[in-house]
């Protein structure tokens, strides 16, 4: 009886392996079939590297929503990275349980705050301020930035503390062992051996910067021009299909539908290359 409830488990894991396979293989095929040949009628150079995005005249050209993404998400990661793994290492090594609890609370109530309302805060708060310290529009990269920031600092806090939290007390013990202090044994020791899972929680937040659509939409002045500072407007790939699929037609909807394309590349690309230097690393 025991090995029949066995192989019926091991039976039903491997269709739901099997599920989450073919739909990740079902948007493949959905996206590429509809996405790749209205790029080889465009062009693909002038589909990745044309630089107007005009559809009454026929323009699609998407780097400037390529660089606008790249600048997007390369902010969210200086401001969250460093903030993520500091606040970690402090709720896993040095909170007292009395300030853990409500942090741990403030951390998944962030993780479950809907995009449009990240979104509604940096219209009302972030961008006024942004406008009255800079003197620009206040709609710009360094607002996307820094509130992709705020919104990929859950995914980052909550793998990277559980890391750290799954090191064994061994490694910290040893630490003081050798006479090194609380933070030096924390940072030296303990930190390195949770390395893997931080960086899967960097990725993780990573995932989340390149997909996020509505708040950027919100905060970023989706001008589909490449920026040439931090503080010029900016559209992404995912503001770009959100902003105009509802209206388009043709050729525009399959060229909307090859950005999308581009994008899942993107991401792609950007996934495997991490997890090859993350191995390397390890």
């Amino acid at each position: 009886m025991k090995n029949i409830k066995e192989k019926v488990m091991k039976l039903l894991f491997f269709l739901t392996a099997l599920v989450s396979i073919a739909a990740v293989i079902l948007i493949c095929i959905f996206l590429f079939a509809s996405g790749i040949p209205a790029i080889k009628e465009i062009g693909v150079f002038k589909f990745l590297l044309g630089t107007r995005w005009k559809p009454a005249n026929n323009l699609y050209g998407i780097l400037p929503m390529i660089v606008g993404s790249l600048y997007v998400t390369a902010g969210a990661l200086i401001i969250g990275v460093p903030i993520g793994i500091l606040t970690a290492v402090f709720m896993a090594r040095f909170a007292p349980k009395s300030i853990y609890r409500p942090m741990k609370a403030a951390v998944h109530l962030m993780a479950g705050i809907p995009s449009v309302v990240y979104g509604f805060f940096g219209l009302v708060v972030l961008v006024p301020f942004i406008r009255e310290t800079f003197g620009e529009g206040g709609m710009s990269v360094l607002t996307a930035s820094v509130l992709l920031g705020l919104m990929i600092l859950p995914t980052i806090i909550s793998v990277s503390e559980a890391s750290i939290q799954a090191v064994p007390e061994s490694y910290y013990e040893g630490g003081l062992a050798l006479g090194a202090s609380h933070e030096r044994s924390v940072f030296f020791t303990v930190l390195p051996a949770a390395k893997s899972g931080i960086f899967a929680g960097v990725v993780l937040g990573i995932g989340r910067a390149v997909g996020e659509t509505m708040a950027v939409m919100m905060v970023a002045g989706n001008q589909p021009a490449i920026p040439d500072s931090m503080l010029s407007g900016v559209r992404t790939l995912t503001t770009n299909i959100v902003l105009e699929m509802g209206y388009s037609t043709d050729l525009h909807r399959e060229a909307l539908i090859g950005t999308a394309v581009v994008l899942f590349v993107f991401i792609l690309i950007i996934n495997l290359s991490l997890s090859l230097w993350g191995r390397r690393v390890k």
